[in-house]
């Protein structure tokens, strides 16, 4: 292995997701100030918005949006540049 590319600052690290308020605890090489104090040690804090505990996918709350809206929207706003394009059929040899 080559020396001098590895990070020297790898450390046990609590990642906190805020929306949740869970913590996930394991080593990184994140830079942060606030510190926390688990079972009478301290360990760096990071604090996350979205993690797995919180995020819509995971949780199994995501919201699908309306997909035919969405078609007819984009098809109205285009529509003007259809008039211009001529499309031509091509026989098959």
């Amino acid at each position: 292995m080559k020396k001098g590319i590895h990070p020297t600052n790898y450390r046990f690290v609590v990642f906190k997701d805020i929306a949740s308020k869970n913590k996930i605890f394991c080593k990184s090489t994140v830079e942060t100030k606030n510190v926390i104090t688990i079972k009478n040690k301290v360990y760096p804090l990071y604090k996350m918005d979205v993690s797995s505990f919180s995020h819509p996918t995971y949780i199994g709350n995501l919201k699908y949006l309306n997909k035919a809206g969405r078609i007819e929207k984009f098809n109205s706003r285009y529509k003007k540049y259809k008039k211009y394009k001529k499309y031509k059929k091509y026989k098959r040899i």
